[in-house]
């Protein structure tokens, strides 16, 4: 899997992060300020993230997967790729996402732990009901994974 920095443009890459987080409202928050990565296999775009790190802290704002080439381990790439490049600056990284269980699931096999919550988060920050795999979002969970010993 090849990685690219994405600098300019950012926008173009708009579609496959709407699945992550379907607001571009909520994109345009911290879309220019954050890292932006975009992976690809044999010319195929696999996934993309947004990475903030600013003010000490090291947040994992957005990631995404093509549907085609979903729950084939590129998601744990990923999160091992963003991992192993802030691990130097920062001592832990940092994830907010909703109830959903196979989230949930997926970042807790990434080794991420519960830190806290934000309640009610979804239901004030969105326009319109979230729901993901059957679970009407409220609160965003926040977890954590140390990224050095």
């Amino acid at each position: 899997m090849e990685e690219k920095q994405i600098l300019e443009g950012k926008k173009a890459y708009l579609p496959l992060l709407l699945l992550a987080d379907e607001s571009e409202e909520m994109l345009d928050k911290y879309l220019d300020s954050g890292d932006m990565f975009v992976f690809s296999e044999n010319g195929a775009v696999v996934g993309e993230c947004v990475v903030l790190a600013e003010n000490g802290i090291c947040e994992l704002k957005s990631l995404a997967v093509a549907p085609d080439f979903q729950r084939r381990g590129y998601g744990r790439r990923i999160v091992e790729f963003v991992c192993g490049r802030y691990a130097d600056r920062y001592a832990e990284l940092i994830v907010g996402t909703g109830e959903s269980p196979r989230t949930l699931g997926f970042y807790h096999r990434c080794g991420f732990r519960e830190c806290g919550r934000r309640p009610d988060f979804f239901t004030r920050g969105y326009d319109h009901e979230i729901i993901e795999d059957g679970v009407k979002l409220r609160d965003m969970v926040l977890l954590k994974k140390k990224l050095r010993p």
